[in-house]
């Protein structure tokens, strides 16, 4: 399906009519100043002022010679004064009336109003580059691996075709966030992501479903972009970083109650249907509690809190529940005293009658299963990195976070922790001189989460993309479709704030319906021009009495859903390896949508050579200050 030849609509709805009447206005001044320029020449050829007329013209005066002339000659040659003015005068008024004539066939035509039922057209190249999508510069790669300045640190959201046949890069290097519509094996991994990962310089958090985006990509971002590049695996046996959630608790200004509050909550909920039941609400008072008294009394022991330690108090086979209930009351947590968060929290589980203390207790456990994997124990016993190294180290930080296809379902809890954790400390605060924004950050940070929906709703990712962006945060989120994106049991329901929040949105082909229809009402409505052609007389006759064509202005979609599904994919060969670029459509809020195409890395000589720098053999880790 082509779409070069779709009708495009104007936003002005007389545009037409004015430029018939600058053409008309423009036609009148010729032909006036083309009289008085032939009467000045024609007198110049008779005074042999240049070579016969007909030949080539060396000399061409100003239309205004034949008045100079006048008032100095006209006494001694009148008649051929005369002759030259009757000459532009009749050249004049022949052209007068051929513009009179297109006047009146102007006034009497059909006038259509292109933008009467919608002005939606596809963009051309102002409008790309008003929307900033393409560069001043022809290219941005100034050295192959060079290191970058943060101007050049861009996200690919596609590619786009002139009428050359030429393909351009769609760059963006704003601070707002992208939305990326894309089904299973569309081609978005080699043709967004990979690209913005092998020339985003900053820092980046990763998610990395299958472990290809850290073979593809950590070679170059290490060795060339300047980053430390750490791979978090938490089912993994070797190679990869460790991490500890607790060490992330704030233990000072009493800021640890809210710290851990949030931390429960991800862990009894962790599919963010929020908490719905008692049995919920009462675990999550009670991990409170438990790991409150699990980090204060790791530090005065001066061992390390883990979430592995949390369920190992909770399940002790060698003691009563009664006893860790009565060791929480009576502990002095802080300056000889019992904490009083803790001491409620044991007084709970202490009131409640055995079988509901019981239930609240297997409750609580249950949702700490998952640390009982002794290499998720392993992985989550100490931290080789912060939080706020990503965008506070002195280099860059790249965090993949790679969780298997087999692994993705039990993993996703700590995820979702770890994901939780970014957004709530990096965006933590923001400093103001003189009525602007400080960037308090050495390093700008992009989320690159591809299928985010299947991480469950994430309330504060939902919440923070209307602000991280001043907190120089950058979002590029992928999604199947936007049914994943708005289911009501594992996404944002039908009133999200993710689309909102999305400056940019671009599109592969999609396989449902429901996206189509999405993307055909952004995409907007056109206006269109029907002939209707009427005739009258014999049927058998030689000619028809009577014809009349009609102009009709009608409406119709830039992009019809059924268009939007029959968009052309990516051609595959016989292994289901992409080989030629299909289509896809970019939309960036307040321009007229684009037409483009899909780029692919391992047709880009600089990305190829890029991609082939080989991964390092094991994660980075950072020190941390005692």
């Amino acid at each position: 399906m082509s779409f070069t030849n779709q009708p495009t609509g104007r936003p002005q709805t007389g545009h037409d009519d004015q430029k018939k009447r600058r053409l008309i206005q423009c036609m009148a001044v010729f032909f006036l100043l083309g009289g008085v320029q032939i009467a000045t020449q024609y007198f110049a050829y008779r005074f042999q002022y240049q070579p016969q007329l007909g030949a080539h013209f060396n000399q061409l005066y100003p239309p205004w010679s034949i008045i100079e002339w006048g008032s100095k000659w006209y006494a001694q040659y009148p008649g051929i004064f005369d002759t030259s003015m009757n000459i532009g005068m009749v050249f004049s008024a022949i052209g007068l009336i051929v513009t009179l004539v297109v006047k009146m066939v102007a006034d009497n035509s059909v006038r259509l109003n292109s933008g009467l039922h919608g002005s939606a057209r596809w963009a051309n190249v102002k409008d790309i580059r008003a929307a900033r999508l393409l560069p001043v510069k022809p290219s941005f790669f100034k050295n192959r691996f060079a290191r970058q300045s943060l101007k050049d640190d861009y996200v690919y959201v596609g590619a786009w075709q002139d009428k050359k046949g030429t393909t351009h890069y769609l760059k963006h290097n704003g601070a707002e966030h992208v939305l990326c519509y894309a089904p299973t094996r569309s081609g978005k991994g080699v043709g967004l992501v990979i690209p913005t990962l092998l020339s985003w310089g900053q820092s980046a958090v990763i998610t990395d479903l299958k472990g290809e985006l850290w073979s593809v990509t950590a070679g170059w971002r290490k060795q060339y972009a300047g980053n430390k590049v750490i791979r978090f695996e938490p089912a993994s046996s070797t190679g990869s970083a460790c991490w500890n959630p607790l060490d992330e608790i704030r233990m000072h200004d009493g800021l640890e109650v809210g710290d851990v509050q949030n931390l429960a909550t991800l862990i009894v909920d962790p599919d963010g249907k929020g908490l719905n039941d008692h049995w919920q609400k009462t675990s999550q008072s009670l991990l409170v509690g438990v790991i409150l008294h699990v980090l204060y009394r790791s530090k005065h022991e001066g061992t390390v809190a883990t979430l592995p330690l949390v369920d190992a108090r909770l399940s002790d086979p060698e003691r009563d529940a009664a006893e860790l209930w009565m060791e929480m009351a009576t502990y002095e947590h802080i300056d000889g005293a019992n904490h009083p968060v803790i001491g409620s929290t044991a007084r709970d589980m202490m009131d409640r009658p055995p079988e509901e203390g019981g239930s609240v207790l297997s409750t609580a456990k249950s949702y700490l299963s998952l640390y009982r994997d002794p290499l998720v124990a392993k992985n989550v016993s100490r931290s080789d990195f912060a939080i706020r190294d990503l965008m506070h180290y002195a280099q860059p930080v790249s965090l993949y976070i790679v969780t298997h296809p087999n692994d993705k379902t039990r993993l996703r809890p700590l995820v979702r922790i770890m994901a939780n954790m970014i957004v709530r400390i990096l965006a933590d605060k923001l400093e103001f001189k003189d009525g602007q924004p400080v960037a308090h950050y050495k390093h700008r940070l992009l989320l690159m989460l591809d299928e985010f929906p299947s991480l469950g709703r994430l309330e504060i990712l939902q919440e923070s993309l209307a602000f991280i962006a001043g907190y120089g945060i950058k979002a590029y989120l992928i999604c199947q479709d936007i049914n994943q994106l708005k289911s009501r049991e594992t996404g944002y329901g039908h009133d999200e704030a993710i689309t909102s929040n999305c400056h940019i949105q671009n599109a592969f082909p999609p396989n449902r319906i429901e996206t189509a229809e999405h993307l055909s009402k952004l995409t907007g409505q056109t206006t269109i021009f029907k002939e209707q052609i009427t005739t009258s007389g014999k049927r058998v006759g030689m000619m028809h009495g009577n014809v009349t064509r009609t102009m009709q202005e009608t409406q119709r979609a830039l992009l019809t859903p059924d268009e939007c599904l029959r968009m052309a994919g990516p051609k595959k060969d016989d292994d289901g390896l992409i080989t030629e670029p299909g289509d896809m459509i970019i939309y960036v809020a307040g321009y007229p949508a684009i037409y483009g195409k899909q780029p692919l890395y391992f047709k880009d000589d600089v990305f190829s050579a890029r991609a082939a720098v080989p991964a390092p053999a094991f994660s980075d880790k950072i020190a941390r200050a005692a």
